[in-house]
């Protein structure tokens, strides 16, 4: 699908409505723009609480801080580029 919209003095831009209906958005839904080389894209954000409890978390990684989880996770990432 490609549809157009004009953007306002402001910088503002209404989502058309066939966007909004293929996206399921609403008011107030959150939306993050991504620019790909010269082409932005919008997408719908996940509701992350929405997302809680899906995942199980080892035991043994429970109760673990956030900055020792980015920590281990940019080690990792550093490890598997070697």
């Amino acid at each position: 699908m490609e549809v157009s919209a004009r953007l306002s003095s402001k910088g503002q831009v209404t989502v058309p409505r066939a966007v909004r209906e293929a996206l399921s958005l609403h008011e107030g839904d959150r939306v993050v723009f991504r620019v790909e080389g010269r082409r932005a894209v919008l997408a719908r954000t996940p509701d992350l609480l929405a997302l809680a409890g899906s995942i199980s978390v080892p035991a043994a990684k429970r109760g673990t801080p956030w900055a020792e989880v980015l920590r281990q996770t940019r080690q990792a990432r550093a490890a598997a580029r070697r």
